[in-house]
Formats: structure tokens, C-alpha cells, sequence
């Protein structure tokens, strides 16, 4: 029943979008060209969404049906607004008109040309940004580099650089040039430590099978430390049995291990230099609403105290806002994941950082810092469902850590 609703609503945002390039152009072609493409994407997307598993139906080619779905929807949203203020200028100019001429004077006068070329117009902006998101901006990888100072920094680690990747989603992946391309990247930041901050699948282990060579080629003088995010759970799968779900868990975290990743399961890892101490502590997920909470901060960290300086891995940011900003066992840095950004959204340094997951997610992108504590949300390295990138572009985080001087 939801299926036909959401066609019915696609039928009539097409239909009124329509309106916007019947008054823009009289070339019957171009409207036929419109009406056979947008049959067409609404074809392949509701084709792959019935007849092939739910679960499966935003991967693969799956997925870029999706994409195409959403790129026409976005601009005949943007045609639609200018109908909509179009029509009402219409409608207020048809009253006008019938209270100073003749009763028989037509009420609605006719759309104007020049307002539906600028809807087409802007409309093919967010087109051919989604197109292009899907093709070039998923693989568009940006080393973004941080120093963060801390007062309790040990100084054995004064500049102790740490490289930070999220969000992997292997089974979107379907280009492995171009992601051994942003494999490369991270290994030439040739950092002291790597760390995952959760979802390397979308749904099951096998999604990892053609990627884990690659993925374990990366290697740091101290290790690569990894946690899991909701997607690695199996929880948005329909499996068989409770059984199948948790033998394809433990295949996932078992991959990890052959990967030379050391996963993190609310435990925690020491790395020492000349006596002095830094703490990695790995949460299972813990997020908002619907999301699993497996993490336990305080499992992960027994045996450290307020004075050790640590390293939270934890892939939704959620759990530093209600939880970890205010721990008594004073987190000085959080790494999270999660909100992709949106994989869609405007970023111009030091001017402006817009995305709509801003409206769901307080901390969603970058550093912040709050009670002199910092959290680092990464944007992702892959994608999930849209199988693009706009504005908010693959990300490999790199952040030096530096003992604050004493004024």
C-alpha cells in the first residue's frame, strides 16, 4: 500500500514539474524526451525495488537507480516551487482581472515563459549535481588535517599523528581502482596509528570478501585499531535464523582479525613510550533512537582514571553528546562517524558548512570542542543508498595531537 502511495505522489510531482516545461518550450520533442526519461528512471527504480530483495535493493545497480530517482526529484522539486509561486501570482492576478474587466474575461492568465526557463534552469543544477556525485564526487577523497592542543597531553606523544577513517560500507563499493586510489591516500599519511570508527559493511560479511585484502594492506608503526557501527550488526538484514545472523557476526569480526585490524569491543589498548601512556578505548555502537546500544564506556575503560589521557572510538557522535561530554572519566578526544555528512551538502572553509543531517545530528561533521573536550566526526569514506557524493566529500581525517605551552 505504501508502495503505491509513494507512485502516486512521483506521478504528481511529475505531472506538475510538467507544467513548469510545457511554459518554458513549445518543442513537442523536448517534451517527449522528458516524459520517456522520467518513465524511465521511475521504471528501473520500482522494477529493482519489487522483484529484488529489500535489503539488497541500494547496492549494485540498485543503487544507481536510486541515485537517477533522486536527481529527478530533486529538480522537479525546484520546478515545482516555481510553479507554486507562479500559480498563486496566477490565481491573485485572475482576481484582479475579473473585478476590473468584463464577467467573461478569462480568470487565469497563462503561465509566463521566462518563469519556467528559470525553473528549468535552476532546476538542472541540483540534476547534474547528483549525476555528478554518483560518477566523480564518491571518489573525490580529502585528506583534512587538524592540531589539537591538550593540557594533559604526555609529552612523549607531542605530535603524535593519528589518521582516522569511518563508514567504509564495502558493499556499495564498485570500483577498486579508485578505491585502492583512497586506500593509498591513507597509507601516505604514514601516521603513528590508524583507526576505524565503525560500518565497514552494510549488511553481511560476504560484502567484505573481495575488500579485505586491500583494506588490510594498511598498517601503522602502532597498530590499526577499529570498532563497529550499526550497520555491522546484521541488524537491517532478514536472516533466516538468529543462528545465521551470528555466525555471519563473528565471520565479520574474524575478517578484522586476518585484516591485522585489533577490534575493539568495549575493551581498551595501551600504547607506551619511555614509561608514559596513551589509551585507546573502543565502544560498541551506542546511538540515539532506533540504533543498537551495545557500548559500554565504563566496561571499555576499567582501570583508567580521569588523569589518563584517552582516545574514544565510537561510531555515533549521539553518544558523545548525551553520554561522554559530561564523563567523569574526562574523554579527551572522541572519534566518531556515522552521519556521512549526508554525503550531500556546501562546504566552503571558514564561510559556511550546510548539510540537512545538521537538523538530526547537533555534531555531524569536523571538530568540536566542548569542556575542553574534542570530538572529530568524520564524513565517511564510502557510501550507503545514494551511491554518491556532494559537497561533503569522502574523507580521510588526519589530527596531530600537541602538548598545549604553558604561557
Amino acid at each position: 500500500m505504501r508502495l503505491i502511495l509513494f507512485l502516486i505522489l512521483l506521478l504528481l510531482i511529475g505531472f506538475y514539474a510538467y507544467q513548469a516545461l510545457k511554459s518554458s518550450t513549445k518543442n513537442q520533442w523536448f517534451h517527449y524526451a522528458y516524459l520517456l526519461i522520467s518513465s524511465l528512471i521511475y521504471f528501473n527504480f520500482f522494477i529493482r525495488f519489487i522483484f529484488l530483495e529489500r535489503e539488497n535493493v541500494l547496492q549494485g545497480r540498485g543503487a544507481y537507480a536510486f541515485g537517477f530517482l533522486l536527481a529527478l526529484l530533486a529538480a522537479q522539486v525546484v520546478m515545482i516551487i516555481f510553479m507554486f509561486g507562479e500559480d498563486i501570482f496566477r490565481v491573485l492576478a485572475g482576481i484582479f482581472k475579473r473585478k476590473n474587466t468584463a464577467e467573461n474575461a478569462s480568470f487565469l492568465p497563462s503561465r509566463r515563459e521566462f518563469i519556467g526557463r528559470l525553473a528549468l534552469g535552476i532546476a538542472a543544477i541540483p540534476f547534474a549535481s547528483l549525476i555528478y556525485g554518483m560518477y566523480k564526487g564518491k571518489y573525490n577523497f580529502k585528506v583534512l588535517k587538524y592540531e589539537l592542543e591538550f593540557d594533559d597531553l604526555p609529552d612523549e606523544f607531542d605530535g603524535y599523528q593519528i589518521t582516522q577513517i569511518s563508514d567504509v560500507h564495502c558493499g556499495s563499493f564498485d570500483n577498486k581502482e579508485k578505491i585502492a586510489y583512497g586506500v593509498d591516500l591513507i597509507k601516505k599519511q604514514k601516521s603513528d596509528i590508524v583507526v576505524f570508527t565503525g560500518d565497514l559493511v552494510n549488511n553481511k560479511s560476504e560484502e567484505l570478501e573481495d575488500w579485505k585484502d586491500l583494506f588490510g594492506s594498511i598498517s601503522a608503526p602502532d597498530g590499526v585499531f577499529s570498532i563497529l557501527g550499526n550497520h555491522d550488526y546484521g541488524e537491517y538484514y532478514n536472516w533466516k535464523s538468529k543462528e545465521e545472523k551470528e555466525q555471519d557476526f563473528q565471520k565479520l569480526k574474524d575478517f578484522q582479525k586476518e585484516m591485522g585490524w585489533d577490534l575493539l569491543l568495549n575493551e581498551s589498548r595501551s600504547i607506551e613510550r619511555n614509561g608514559q601512556k596513551l589509551h585507546i578505548v573502543g565502544v560498541e555502537n551506542w546511538g540515539n533512537g532506533g540504533f543498537p546500544k551495545y557500548g559500554d564506556e565504563d566496561k571499555a575503560a576499567a582501570g583508567l582514571n580521569a588523569k589518563d589521557f584517552k582516545i574514544l572510538l565510537s561510531h555515533d557522535p549521539s553518544h558523545w553528546q548525551e553520554k561522554i561530554q559530561e564523563d567523569k572519566r574526562n574523554y579527551q578526544l572522541t572519534l566518531s562517524g556515522h552521519t556521512h555528512g549526508m554525503q550531500f551538502g556546501i562546504e566552503i572553509p571558514g564561510l559556511v558548512k550546510w548539510s540537512p543531517v545538521k537538523y538530526r545530528y547537533k555534531y555531524w561533521a569536523g571538530i568540536y570542542e566542548k569542556n575542553q573536550r574534542f570530538i572529530n566526526v568524520n564524513r565517511g569514506f564510502g557510501y550507503l543508498a545514494y551511491p554518491g557524493r556532494v559537497g561533503m566529500w569522502p574523507e580521510i581525517t588526519v589530527i596531530k595531537l600537541k602538548k598545549k605551552q604553558k604561557a
